[in-house]
């Protein structure tokens, strides 16, 4: 894993982290530094989850573009949408 790849799958996450709170409707219960590590630590995984499956080629490619993307937008999806239910009293 290069330099630049960890650059971009750090730009990736902090994006979908970002987009991800404003996709998810009514108010958050997950403070915004949670949606942004979960973003962040997920496309990390994803260029080494696709490291490891050999679709890393040359330099940055579309499909771990795509990779990183989907695994960041579930994850940032399953917390922000799991976390902190309503409490009835």
């Amino acid at each position: 894993m290069s330099v630049p790849g960890i650059v971009a799958a750090a730009v990736v996450g902090l994006v979908v982290g970002t987009l991800g709170r404003l996709v998810i409707p009514g108010r958050k219960q997950v403070p915004v530094w949670l949606t942004l590590a979960v973003g962040l630590v997920a496309a990390l995984l994803g260029t080494i989850l696709s490291r490891l499956v050999g679709i890393d080629g040359d330099g940055y490619t579309l499909r771990q573009l795509i990779v990183q993307v989907g695994l960041a937008g579930v994850a940032v999806a399953l917390v922000v949408g799991t976390a902190g239910g309503r409490t009835e009293p």
